[in-house]
């Protein structure tokens, strides 16, 4: 006889979660202090450069998000319309799913110590679902009668990876999370990571709970932090989004999540490398266009800014001769020269020879 799948939802204990604290005590010790490292490094930014980091950080973060459910957005149009929501200047217009997402991450990093509500939830679900018409409920849970399960696989022998609770109990199972959130007492990490389970296993709305649940561990960590948690969360899912589906399913049957806790505690430290990464870039930045003010033309500076906005990772591949014709407009000769003058004036690092060569930052 088959044996009848018991998802968490459906155990005697539900929502009772279970793990065990002293396997997480490093990472939270670590969280507080990179926190802390975090936090000094962005107040000691000037006014301009926060708003640089913000606009990157929340930009990278709405595009990495909805990557992750295998939604492409134009990462420009989600820039501007974050620089809108900061009330910043802007060069273009948005389309729908990319202005949606933008206000969320937004609304997110501003609102961090707002309460967490019904209402707010609803708000965040229309944001994520902007445009679209193929839905039943947008900005309300879902009502429809039949199975929400996530499944993949076809048509015809789809493979179920987790199946929700009904539809009918949506309010009440909600009410019952969103009273936990407020009042939980549990360490950063750990208050998070459960948030984040938690949630898409209640998988309230039709869809966007994915991208809904990241949000809220977002909030989850400035709260924890008494300030925007600057961590690059959905940017480091997306890196090992296999890992983080595997986990999430690993964890989706049975109250003691301790494991899930352990992966999730290790993906945020490794969200804060980034983050901290892309706040000594700008540093660096900074530094480097003050040290050359009044010594590059416009087509150096022009790509030296663009070699800046490919983040700490830096530019794919390095900058070629040809790149840099591309990106400035200048002809063979020129590009040449202009490329020698950085290197010496050590704003380029020079690798390679002749169709090998490429061109690097140099930064302190």
């Amino acid at each position: 006889m088959q044996e009848l799948v018991r998802w968490n939802w459906q155990q005697p204990d539900w929502p009772h979660w279970r793990f065990r604290p002293e396997a997480l005590v490093e990472q939270e010790r670590e969280f507080l202090l990179r926190s802390g490292k975090l936090v000094g490094a962005w107040q000691h930014l000037a006014a301009a450069e926060r708003d640089q980091a913000k606009i990157a950080l929340l930009s990278e973060e709405a595009v990495m998000t909805s990557a992750i459910e295998g939604e492409v957005l134009d990462r420009a149009s989600v820039q501007s319309s974050v620089r809108r929501q900061f009330g910043l200047s802007s060069d273009r217009r948005a389309g729908p799913a990319e202005s949606g997402i933008a206000e969320m991450m937004v609304d997110c990093f501003t609102g961090w110590n707002e309460p967490l509500t019904t209402e707010r939830i609803w708000t965040w679900h229309e944001l994520v679902c902007r445009g679209r018409s193929d839905l039943r409920a947008v900005g309300r849970y879902r009502d429809h009668p039949e199975a929400m399960q996530v499944v993949s696989g076809p048509i015809h022998a789809p493979k179920v990876h987790f199946e929700a609770p009904p539809s009918d109990r949506m309010a009440a199972e909600m009410d019952r999370f969103l009273g936990w959130f407020q009042i939980s007492p549990l360490p950063s990490l750990v208050r998070a990571g459960l948030a984040h389970l938690w949630f898409v296993s209640i998988h309230p709305f039709e869809d966007g709970n994915g991208r809904i649940a990241r949000a809220i561990c977002e909030t989850s960590l400035a709260r924890s932090l008494g300030q925007p948690s600057l961590v690059a969360l959905s940017r480091q899912i997306e890196r090992d989004r296999k890992g983080y589906y595997a986990a999430l399913e690993a964890n989706n049957r049975q109250m003691e999540v301790t494991p899930w806790l352990v992966w999730f505690a290790d993906t945020v430290l490794r969200a804060q490398d980034y983050s901290s990464a892309l706040i000594a870039h700008l540093i660096a930045k900074t530094r480097m266009l003050d040290r050359l003010r009044n010594q590059l033309n416009p087509r150096q500076e022009r790509a030296l800014l663009r070699m800046f906005d490919a983040g700490p990772d830096g530019f794919l591949g390095g900058l070629s001769a040809k790149n840099y014709m591309t990106i400035t407009g200048a002809p063979p000769a020129t590009a040449t020269r202009d490329l020698r003058d950085l290197v010496v004036k050590e704003a380029l690092v020079r690798t390679g020879e002749q169709k090998a060569t490429r061109y690097w930052l140099k930064l302190e």
